[in-house]
């Protein structure tokens, strides 16, 4: 699924709330601009049978009191065991998540500081870590440019 696709499933499954499809048209590029420089289009998460995604706590190898909670994503089912025992446990589902809808999530996901993207399927080395810090700045950034005056209709009045 190409990421113009991801993005209109997204906008089509918010809420009708009047600002939600709106919202998620105003950040897409940004959601585009980091899919963009993922390996895959779409990713593996693991999830318990409640459908929450399951988090990892990482310390610092020098500063073990330096911690920060990270979703792992997938590029192959067969990948999941490669960092989480979890897998193999019955409770735990392994959903498939276009990258959009990923970094989307990873907003609301308050408790989650990043989310690290699995580049090459076997290998736990080749990685690509999104921040929950740095995706808001962008989307911040999107909004801004949309509430900016050269953004506001000449007919308004």
């Amino acid at each position: 699924m190409d990421l113009e696709a991801q993005i209109q499933l997204l906008i089509d499954n918010a809420p009708r709330d009047g600002i939600t499809p709106n919202l998620i048209s105003a950040i897409s590029p940004a959601l585009k601009a980091i899919a963009q420089k993922l390996r895959y289009s779409q990713y593996y998460i693991l999830q318990s049978s409640e459908g929450n995604w399951v988090l990892t706590t990482l310390s610092n190898r020098t500063n073990p009191g330096l911690e920060k909670r990270v979703v792992y994503a997938f590029p192959t089912i067969q990948d999941v065991s490669l960092i989480s025992t979890a897998g193999l446990d019955p409770q735990m589902l392994t959903k498939i998540v276009p990258a959009t809808h990923i970094l989307f999530q990873l907003v609301a996901l308050e408790p989650v500081d990043s989310i690290v993207f699995l580049e090459t399927p076997g290998q736990t080395t080749h990685t690509f870590e999104v921040r929950r810090s740095e995706l808001e700045k962008l989307m911040q950034q999107q909004l801004r440019k949309m509430r900016s005056p050269k953004h506001i209709p000449p007919d308004i009045a």
